[in-house]
């Protein structure tokens, strides 16, 4: 290479019925050119294009290239790849975020496997891949077992280059392998798309280290699966079956041993105040304003949720953080009614707060997992409900109950932006999650309506 006479063109959309657009320039008279999807990626070649000629890089003569932008042979497997992307993510991710970044780079790195001599079990493989390689510390800086460090060097060798990605039919082939779960049957939806969110993301990076010019997943034509994001209305609590069933999980576990007692707060928080199970346990005496009658108020600013020792710093169960998709130190203040206050105001006089001020503890005064009030509110349901009403979905997670709250609050005519405030969501979420829980509006409507007709007959 050399340094010769450039000149960069502008961006030019073709006349074709696919949209593209070209990137012109000259090297020593010679006419070079660019073919891109968007406009956007044609002017992000013609920006490196131009600050390699101010920077007074060499060009090739031949491909028209800078130094900075000649292909080079893939330096790396998808494996050693994606252990990089992961060092990359980890520390600013959140403990939930760090496992569902394992479980596809795990899946996609099992679809990018050759055919070697030696191939581990696919239950070893999967071990090894999720409980050992990506997650941090890496393999590299732990002791590993020896089954599991022979299949992660058999990995090494068998993983496929980066580069092939770059092949359509096999990034199909990957993407449809997101489809299916361990056990050969269709996984759901939300996973599928969460997986394809986290390659699609990776490739990005790769992007960005020179490994590709755009990101070839985003160029397949792939028909994602669709997610209900609508609320089943069958799910929904109506006011009377709530009050029975936070009134049965009283009687669950026995009065001494008060496994259930403990929690009928706990439950009448999500009811009553719409609050997420997660908040509920970061929930502290402190947080809480209970008048002696009238409505009172929670100061919410810290989640409990349960995600496991290896994906939080702490090395605990719980993670400790601020509200969900918020600042850190945001505050989110929720009115809580008058039943919800007397409930709260028993719950104290019973019981003792944890010593981190914490409401609610499980029997040993730890923090309350997800499995305890999962197996309790099981256990309500079946006391407080008819057998043909336990087989159906009505209240069938603890969830639902933060569902029968806002579907009850927009069905009593309260104002959308006012219930998005209170639950954490936005407008826009709320009512497209809830449109088919809200009920009455039609008729309403149809009211409405005819009163118009009526005035012009």
């Amino acid at each position: 290479m050399k340094s010769l006479d450039v000149k960069v063109w502008g961006v030019r959309k073709r006349n074709t019925k696919k949209s593209s657009y070209d990137v012109r320039w000259t090297v020593a008279g010679n006419v070079f050119s660019e073919q891109f999807r968007t406009k956007g990626l044609a002017d992000h070649h013609r920006s490196k294009l131009l600050r390699a000629t101010h920077a007074g890089e060499a060009f090739d003569t031949v491909t028209g290239l800078p130094d900075s932008l000649v292909e080079r042979a893939p330096s790396m497997t998808w494996y050693a790849f994606a252990l990089k992307y992961l060092a990359m993510k980890w520390p600013h991710a959140a403990p939930n975020t760090r496992n569902g970044i394992n479980e596809a780079l795990t899946a996609v790195t099992v679809a990018l496997l050759d055919e070697r001599p030696g191939r581990p079990a696919d239950e070893l493989l999967r071990k090894a891949l999720r409980n050992w390689a990506f997650v941090l510390p890496g393999p590299d800086d732990r002791d590993l077992p020896t089954d599991v460090a022979d299949a992660l060097h058999w990995v090494a060798k068998a993983s496929r280059p980066l580069s092939d990605l770059a092949d359509a039919a096999i990034g199909r082939a990957v993407l449809d392998s997101l489809k299916i779960k361990l056990d050969g049957t269709a996984a759901a939806a939300e996973t599928v798309r969460r997986k394809r969110r986290t390659l699609v993301n990776a490739l990005h990076y790769a992007v960005d280290l020179g490994e590709f010019r755009e990101n070839p997943i985003t160029a397949i034509r792939w028909k994602k699966p669709k997610v209900a994001n609508e609320v089943d209305p069958r799910v929904v609590a109506n006011p009377e079956q709530a009050r029975a069933l936070l009134t049965a999980v009283s009687y669950v576990g026995g009065y001494r041993r008060a496994r259930g007692r403990r929690l009928v707060g706990f439950f009448a928080c999500m009811y009553y105040g719409a609050l997420r199970p997660a908040e509920v346990v970061g929930l502290t005496e402190a947080d809480l304003k209970l008048p002696g009658n009238g409505w009172g108020t929670a100061l919410l600013n810290r989640t409990r949720p349960s995600v496991g020792k290896q994906w939080t710093d702490s090395g605990e169960t719980h993670d400790d953080r601020g509200l969900k998709n918020r600042p850190v130190e945001e505050v989110r203040p929720v009115p809580i009614p008058p039943q919800l206050v007397a409930i709260l105001r028993e719950h104290l006089e019973t019981f003792r707060p944890a010593k981190d001020g914490r409401l609610f503890t499980n029997e040993r005064g730890g923090v309350v997992g997800s499995s305890t009030y999962y197996r309790v509110w099981q256990e309500a349901r079946m006391l407080a409900l008819p057998p043909a009403t336990v087989a159906s979905p009505l209240a069938a997670r603890p969830y639902d109950l933060r569902h029968s709250a806002l579907s009850t609050w927009l069905n009593a005519g309260v104002d959308p932006t006012e219930v998005a405030a209170r639950a954490g969501n936005s407008v826009e979420v709320l009512l497209s999650r809830y449109a088919k829980c809200i009920d009455g509006r039609q008729e309403i409507v149809n009211r409405k309506i005819e009163e118009l007709l009526r005035e012009y007959e």
